[in-house]
């Protein structure tokens, strides 16, 4: 996998809209550490397993989550619980590997539109090691530990509204 050198951790808020050919964008501070984090054009995309929600990370999160992995199987052992390192590695190791071009364009795979609940409008929120990426109306109904989230998400998509109001 690639080795993440300069790789800081994703901050911040971004929004896109469904364009045409059904192509998304990633917002360029996300997409220059998408490519710095993957060494290339590779968007890693899943369903995060609690929030209606997806997450994306680079590829160089690939050896973390194998630690992860080590590490809860350790866990389970020390604590004589059952592990199946299967089923658990299947849940990390799910994630998809998305293309997008220079400009970050890139086609959500519909199994994850499903998923994530994703129609017209894309926010994404980073999280450090990865980010989020919300339908709008999804993170609108989060509790109020997400409220600057929501309330950055909705300055994007008002100043949207009011782009096209001008049109």
């Amino acid at each position: 996998m690639p080795e993440a050198q300069n790789f800081t951790g994703f901050s911040g808020q971004a929004f896109s809209l469904l364009g045409e050919k059904g192509r998304y964008v990633l917002p360029p501070a996300f997409r220059n550490l998408v490519k710095e984090s993957s060494g290339g054009r590779t968007l890693c995309i899943d369903k995060h397993p609690k929030l209606d929600c997806l997450v994306g990370f680079g590829l160089s999160r690939h050896d973390e989550l194998e630690a992860q992995l080590d590490r809860e199987e350790d866990l389970a052992w020390k604590r004589q619980q059952d592990f199946d390192r299967d089923t658990r590695a299947a849940q990390l190791f799910g994630y998809l590997r998305v293309p997008f071009d220079d400009s970050g364009r890139f086609i959500m795979p519909p199994h994850l539109i499903r998923l994530g609940k994703i129609e017209d409008q894309l926010y994404f929120h980073g999280l450090g090691r990865f980010f989020t990426i919300w339908n709008p109306t999804e993170l609108a109904r989060m509790s109020d530990d997400w409220a600057g989230a929501k309330e950055a998400c909705a300055d994007f998509v008002a100043e949207h509204k009011a782009k096209a109001k001008r049109k």
